[in-house]
């Protein structure tokens, strides 16, 4: 086993450069592929979530491995090589193995012991047998990490510990209040109809909100999910599904907005924002003005001109410039919640009054002080016993083709010499020639049982590998018989199957 990750998060990199290393679905798909034709690599998945952009693969050269997978990331994420290199680690064999069970445990999610990253798991696990990118180390390794966090989850508390980030996100927007409390009554509006989206609107209803507008560039995903919402029994939220090109009237109305789209580009400017709020940008939002038209002083003339019954043209006061504060500080009119990656909310509408902001900057800055729970210790002894069973497990399984091509050649050596018995010994009767090649058969086996036994015990074991080499030397078995076993059992329809 020679299984490297080279990847990065939030915890190795800032959210700017998270936000620009994004991939999108197809680039993922092609960075598969030419990991795969790269010299070091025979099998490769990606893990890409919003919080972390992680390259698996099964090296045969740690060193070129490592330099290739470093620039195949810099090359497909559109950072340049120097300027990544300092936010990637590099974990491998059984540090790699020991680093997947962690992230499934929810242990290096940004929100300790939240369960969504097994989702994300399972869709690489995916997406690698779809391109027939994962073979046997990777599908074994991302099979056997689901059922770590599985265990995790259901032996521990580790889901005290921590929640989904949407149910974070919604903490932070409540500002210290209760989320149910704050959420009750409210109009939301959702935009995509992704995976994280979904659990976003899920945890809207839950959490009490009256309305939830479902927004996605394929109308048909964005009414499954309003579907979904409407038929489960603990909510009686209102939904109903609407085309992306009517999101700025929805914004009008709505009173909380998440979204995560798996756009390259920014969803909801702050022109946008600033539009419904009944305000416009007149220049860029990093400047720091905006114009308010109408200034409520003007609004207040208007009503009073209108009363005399003037037929003049009504009086035009020029715009009014602000400043703009550098947060949000009287009420807020619209909360937004942006989980994607790159996001998908201007950074600038945390400056429009009556606007609050949380991304995923804001959420990794608070979720640093977030208490830890007790169980995470109890989780981490559960991976550490899971790794050390997983090493040995892949260990033995490195030796098994070795041991069934050596049982392989000793039942050819049998069924010769029985072959070479008939012709020494042709009146033996069918009873007679049938006892003679149990015998030989049950002497072969008890010579084969201790050792092939034994060298599947010491293969087991942290440096064992070398024992299947020395089996082969030993026994003169042919490496392209080994290889056949091997590729047989990658092969098999049921291998790996929970």
């Amino acid at each position: 086993m020679s299984l490297l990750v080279v990847g990065l998060n939030h915890r190795s990199a800032p959210v700017s450069v998270l936000e620009r290393a994004a991939l999108a679905a197809d680039t993922q798909a092609k960075l598969l592929q030419d990991t795969l034709a790269a010299e070091p690599a025979t099998e490769a998945a990606v893990l890409a979530t919003c919080n972390r952009i992680e390259l698996y693969a099964d090296v045969d050269k740690f060193h070129a491995g490592v330099a290739e997978l470093s620039t195949l990331l810099a090359q497909h994420s559109g950072v340049g090589l120097d300027e990544l290199t300092p936010y990637l680690y590099v974990h491998y064999e059984d540090r790699a193995v020991h680093h997947l069970f962690s992230v499934a445990c929810g242990l290096d999610s940004m929100v300790v012991g939240e369960g969504q990253i097994l989702g994300q798991i399972k869709d690489a696990l995916a997406r690698g047998q779809e391109l027939h990118t994962a073979g046997r180390l990777l599908n074994d390794l991302f099979q056997q990490a689901l059922r770590v966090g599985k265990r995790a989850h259901s032996e521990t508390g580790i889901d005290r510990a921590g929640q989904s980030l949407v149910s974070f996100g919604l903490q932070q927007l409540a500002a210290g209040a209760d989320p149910g409390l704050w959420a009750r009554g409210k109009r939301a509006l959702v935009i995509g109809a992704g995976s994280m989206s979904s659990l976003a609107a899920a945890t809207l209803a839950r959490t009490g909100v009256a309305e939830i507008v479902v927004a996605n560039r394929t109308r048909s995903r964005a009414e499954r999910l309003v579907e979904i919402l409407q038929q489960g029994d603990d909510t009686t939220v209102r939904a109903h599904a609407v085309e992306m090109s009517a999101v700025g009237d929805e914004l009008t109305r709505a009173d909380v907005v998440v979204s995560c789209t798996g756009a390259t580009g920014l969803v909801l400017t702050a022109d946008a924002l600033a539009g419904a709020l009944g305000v416009t940008l007149d220049a860029p939002a990093e400047t720091g003005t905006l114009t308010v038209t109408p200034d409520p002083a003007d609004v207040d003339q208007h009503a009073a001109w209108v009363e005399n019954g003037s037929t003049a043209a009504a009086p035009t006061a020029p715009p009014r410039r602000v400043t703009l504060p550098a947060q949000s500080t009287g009420p807020v009119r619209l909360a937004l919640l942006d989980l994607a990656m790159p996001r998908d909310i201007d950074g600038a509408a945390h400056r429009i009054d009556g606007v609050r902001l949380v991304d995923i900057e804001s959420l990794a800055d608070a979720s640093a002080d977030a208490p830890m729970a007790a169980d995470v210790d109890q989780v981490r002894t559960i991976v550490a016993d899971e790794v050390a069973a997983f090493g040995a497990a892949q260990r033995a399984a490195h030796v098994a083709p070795t041991v069934v091509a050596l049982r392989t050649m000793a039942a050819g050596v049998v069924a010769g010499e029985i072959a070479r018995l008939d012709g020494r010994l042709p009146d033996l009767d069918e009873k007679q020639r049938a006892e003679i090649t149990q015998t030989v058969r049950r002497v072969v086996d008890k010579l084969l049982h201790a050792p092939t036994v034994r060298v599947k015990q010491l293969a087991s074991e942290p440096g064992g590998a070398g024992y299947a080499d020395a089996l082969r030397e030993l026994f003169d078995l042919d490496p392209q018989t080994v290889a056949a076993v091997s590729r047989a059992d990658l092969n098999d329809p049921n291998r790996g199957r929970s």
